[in-house]
């Protein structure tokens, strides 16, 4: 007879866990967010920020999708957004890598009154202008000024700057704030790369040739850092011409620590994925909208003891805004990089 009630109360138990987690399955069912990049499957810079909105849904509760072109196609990026759009999702998240091209597919998020907040490229004026609830990323132009101001300091006043990735024309900003703080031009410091190691190096390689006065270089990311490594040492700079870049890899954080590489301007990507599912998370369980209620949206999830306790051990700073949150520019150097190797490919 006990072991009779012991059974009907372990079946009890068992049946009332089912009936939760399927209660739970549901309730994530019903909150879905949807994160569109215009990045390709091969751009490894990006496994950041999918680690990132893994990990925010996880502590927010919802459901998150991600979303990109495998070839980095822009029209490809355009149907997904529009798919989202039809596919009712609580919220979006997306990058403007081309205001022209994804207007007006972004545009139908808007139409369909689904929350929107965009990312990483593209400019504040261009998301306020699409109707973003806010923008989360570095200020591209700022960014290449702040980098710009410290090699002035250091006396640099002629550059190049090589862009790997033309394609965004937000890039160029970042070549613009550069060439403008140490008082140089921009155009006629700035090459069109192209993505291919062995073509960079080549380009180069040429360019330092032709313009043997250049005093310092500017890379965009690791695809133009490493082959532009090379191709200083072959020509006996690496490490007597002043550089720095954008973003980190083994390579570059082996360049900050040997000398060879004056830091690398850090945008944060973790935040540029945990913070907008975070946020559109909170406006929903808030039914917060846009204006007055962003404040009050921002101040919960900026006092979540789970996000900050994050944000502490990786090391990360948000500036948050009055609407819009700055993910960078923070600037790794030798002094800092001991942290950053540490979270590395993961929350940095």
């Amino acid at each position: 007879m006990k072991n009779l009630k012991s059974s009907r109360k372990t079946l009890a138990k068992t049946l009332l866990l089912s009936a939760l987690l399927a209660v739970g399955g549901l309730a994530a069912a019903q909150s879905k967010i949807a994160l569109i990049s215009h990045a390709p499957d091969s751009d490894s810079w990006w496994n950041t920020i999918k680690n990132s909105v893994k990990h925010a849904g996880e502590d927010y509760g919802v459901q998150v999708d991600y979303r990109n072109p495998p070839n980095g196609d822009l029209a490809d990026m355009g149907r997904l957004i529009e798919q989202a759009a039809a596919q009712g999702y609580d919220g979006v998240v997306v990058t403007i890598a081309d205001y022209n091209v994804l207007h007006s597919s972004i545009k139908k998020l808007a139409d369909k009154k689904i929350p929107f907040i965009t990312i990483n490229s593209g400019t504040i004026e261009q998301s306020e202008k699409l109707g973003a609830v806010m923008h989360v990323g570095q200020p591209e132009y700022e960014a290449g000024k702040g980098a710009g101001l410290r090699a002035k300091a250091d006396g640099v006043k002629s550059f190049l700057c090589v862009n790997h990735y033309a394609t965004n024309p937000a890039s160029f900003e970042r070549c613009r704030g550069f060439a403008e703080a140490i008082g140089a031009d921009f155009r006629k410091s700035t090459i069109d790369s192209g993505d291919d190691p062995t073509g960079i190096e080549a380009k180069v390689s040429a360019y330092l040739r032709q313009n043997p006065g250049t005093g310092a270089v500017l890379t965009l990311g690791p695809t133009s850092a490493h082959p532009t490594l090379k191709a200083l040492e072959k020509a006996g700079l690496k490490g007597k011409m002043w550089m720095a870049t954008f973003d980190l890899s083994d390579d570059i954080s082996k360049g900050i620590k040997d000398g060879s590489i004056k830091f690398g301007i850090d945008q944060q990507p973790y935040l540029q994925g945990y913070i907008p599912v975070a946020v559109l998370a909170t406006m929903k369980s808030m039914k917060a909208m846009k204006g007055a209620d962003l404040a009050a949206v921002s101040a919960a999830v900026n006092g979540n003891a789970t996000t900050t306790a994050r944000f502490v051990e990786y090391g990360l700073a948000p500036a948050y805004g009055p609407r819009h949150i700055g993910s960078g520019p923070g600037f790794v150097t030798k002094d800092n990089i001991g942290k950053v190797e540490k979270y590395a490919g993961q929350y940095r």
